[in-house]
């Protein structure tokens, strides 16, 4: 009314849109303020901008359909382990001479390091080569094709690679008459070992005795068993502490009881020594997770449409992703580990850059995504709250939560599931894995451990690509 003086509150609050510095300054006078996480949609780009106004907007039904597809065949396929088997025998590309490396392809000269000793100690363990020098030569014959582990269905952690003599995990997936199958190599363990990339007597060593004597016991202990669902096992795990990444001591706890009987019964007689190997390595589990979660990502590349990330892999010097329906790997270079814990008298300068194929496990609701469930985890970040805020930024970019992986102790939410690279591209936000670190080019192996964040570029492609095959 007019005459009246005006009150103003003499309490008050904010939401702040914008430089965080005017929220922080109101919280630090005791008001309440509320920092709003809003960013320029695709940090700018008109190009990006214009792509995905039309993935979300006349397109997004259809697409949207298609990602519900994809999910559902993420959240609820259940691979079975059926065996374990030199690869030469249950994967008909690996002819001899045929080596498959993690990520994308990657030409010999652009071989980061430590993937090049890994390939060496390889060729020993295969006995193609009878000194690392020969080995290195016939590397660089020619004589030796390499080829991604992703192209034949299989898939390899760190600097990992897979000859035909390499004992691998058979997991299969059966949807409805169909029967998926994929492969990833038996844990070499911790130590001097090639997939830290070690090309020592006692790396190559691990390799043969994995050949010789683990992969036999292995086999009849499956058989005897029956076939595993690795995946109930991985989701007990997560209740229990594991991101069934960087930790997996809980499942391969599990796996071992599970094959126990069968273990116990051995009459190898170097099943004693299988059992010293099989004790000491807790991340026994991590590769056969890998494998499921690739039974996983072959069954959903069989949707059409999807804007939905089914491919995640690092060779050491590229990154690679590929979109479900869709084989193009779109690249950019591989990334550096950050928020990294190194071993004493090892820095950032030693480390290599990011490396390996199980990053995919990001894709099916571990890893990063189980992260904000697993002391482990918080211990390597800085804290449960830096845990938890990994899996709640990746949940930010999917489209779904998993019903399979839940986190007890955050509230019994399900993990994020479904990266759509509409939603990355246009946030900025690209998944964090948690991963190893090798150094970068001695052969001392793993130094350390931490965080790698995938490149942008490589989704911006992959949402242009989308564009063009959907929209234009």
């Amino acid at each position: 009314m007019t005459g009246e003086s005006i009150q103003l509150p003499t309490d008050v609050g904010i939401v702040n849109v914008g430089l965080p510095l005017f929220a922080a300054a109101v919280a630090a006078q005791g008001h309440p303020a509320v920092q709003v996480d809003w960013r320029i949609p695709a940090a700018g780009d008109l190009h990006a901008v214009a792509a995905l106004r039309r993935l979300s907007g006349p397109m997004t039904a259809q697409i949207d359909a298609a990602n519900a597809e994809v999910v559902r065949r993420l959240d609820t396929g259940a691979p079975m382990l059926v065996d374990v088997r030199p690869a030469r025998e249950v994967i008909p590309a690996l002819a001899e001479r045929v080596l498959l490396h993690p990520g994308p392809p990657v030409s010999l000269d652009l071989v980061c390091d430590p993937l090049r000793r890994s390939m060496r100690a390889t060729l020993l363990a295969e006995r193609w080569a009878g000194t690392v020098a020969e080995a290195d030569a016939l590397l660089g014959s020619g004589e030796v094709t390499l080829r991604p582990a992703h192209d034949v269905g299989a898939v390899v952690p760190m600097a990992s690679v897979i000859g035909p003599r390499t004992p691998v995990w058979v997991v299969t997936l059966d949807v409805g008459g169909e029967v998926l199958t994929a492969f990833a190599p038996v844990g070499q363990g911790s130590g001097e070992v090639a997939w830290f990339g070690r090309e020592t007597p006692a790396a190559v060593q691990r390799l043969r005795f994995l050949r010789e004597t683990a992969a036999p016991v292995l086999s009849a202990a499956v058989a005897g068993s029956g076939p595993v669902d690795v995946l109930s096992l991985a989701a007990q795990a997560v209740a229990m502490g594991d991101d069934v990444h960087v930790r997996t001591q809980a499942a391969t706890n599990l796996f071992l009881r599970h094959l126990l009987p069968e273990l116990m019964s051995s009459g190898h007689p170097r099943a004693g020594d299988v059992g010293r190997y099989l004790s000491a390595n807790h991340l026994l589990f991590l590769t056969l997770a890998m494998a499921s979660a690739r039974t996983l990502t072959c069954w959903a590349d069989q949707v059409a449409g999807s804007s939905v990330v089914t491919t995640m892999a690092r060779n050491g010097t590229t990154y690679g992703v590929r979109l479900s329906g869709h084989e193009h790997w779109f690249l950019a270079d591989a990334p550096m580990v950050g928020r990294a814990l190194y071993h004493p008298g090892r820095g950032a300068a030693d480390g290599a850059p990011d490396i390996g194929d199980s990053a995919l496990l990001e894709l099916i609701g571990l890893g990063g995504a189980a992260a904000a469930g697993s002391p482990a985890v918080g211990q390597l970040v800085g804290g449960l709250d830096e845990a938890a805020a990994l899996t709640n930024e990746l949940e930010r970019v999917c489209v779904a939560r998993s019903t399979r992986f839940t986190l007890p102790t955050y509230g019994g939410r399900g993990t994020p599931l479904g990266v759509d690279v509409r939603k990355v591209v246009e946030l900025g936000i690209t998944p964090k894995v948690t991963t190893g670190i090798l150094h970068v080019g001695d052969g001392s192996g793993q130094i350390g451990a931490g965080v790698a964040e995938a490149p942008i570029e490589c989704f911006r492609d992959a949402l242009f690509d989308l564009d063009a095959r959907l929209s234009l």
